[in-house]
């Protein structure tokens, strides 16, 4: 965990020099202020994670907020990755494990984020943290009415996430494709939690706001 916590704190002190850098040469106000993005893509488990996780969809909303005359901006973001769930071993309690079934997330991550602009592209990166809840289905077989029964498990999951993505400028938004690494602290069926999401989408420019 230390070793995580460690290279993201890395990003974000690289993210913090280069903007840093960046105000010393240009004090002009920036052209995106405030973004709003919408995105769809696909959450892939990688490592241990994918003994018992595959990858469904995902959906992913959330804001950039400019911070300074920079390329520094705040990324608050929430996430749904659906995932194919086939469990290992039952829970405890339970007699059978389920395959085939679907684990949901529902995630919030507050990131810094470093963007730079050149013409109608951009490139960012980003790091943070945060958390949320993974659910995982379980199953109750009653033999003598021959009925199953299933219910969620809540899984609670904090986690880092660090990432990087472009943009390509379209007038009064911009298109953009985003990748990042997931690691969740908690483990579910006795592993580890790690994922690649990788999304594509929308962000409009709210920027007039703050004119």
């Amino acid at each position: 965990m230390k070793k995580y916590i460690s290279i993201a704190s890395l990003i974000c002190g690289a993210l913090l020099l280069s903007t840093a850098s960046t105000h010393a040469q240009n004090n002009t106000p920036r052209p995106d202020k405030l973004y709003t993005m919408s995105g769809i893509g696909f959450s892939f488990p990688v490592g241990e994670t994918s003994d018992y996780l595959k990858p469904k969809f995902s959906t992913s909303l959330g804001l950039n907020l400019g911070l300074g005359n920079g390329g520094l901006f705040l990324y608050p973001k929430v996430s749904l990755h659906a995932y194919s769930h086939n469990e290992i071993t039952p829970d405890a309690g339970y007699v059978y494990s389920l395959q085939k079934a679907r684990a949901t997330t529902y995630l919030l991550n507050v990131a810094l984020g470093y963007r730079k602009i050149a013409g109608k592209f951009a490139w960012y990166g980003f790091a943070g943290g945060g958390g949320g809840i993974i659910l995982s289905p379980r199953v109750t077989v009653n033999p003598t009415n021959q009925q199953a029964t299933l219910d969620n498990k809540s899984n609670g999951m904090a986690m880092i996430e660090a990432g990087a993505g472009t943009e390509y400028n379209i007038g009064g938004a911009a298109l953009f494709i985003e990748a990042s690494y997931m690691h969740g602290f908690n483990k579910m069926q006795n592993r580890s939690f790690n994922a690649v999401p990788i999304v594509i989408g929308i962000k409009p420019n709210l920027s007039k706001l703050f004119k």
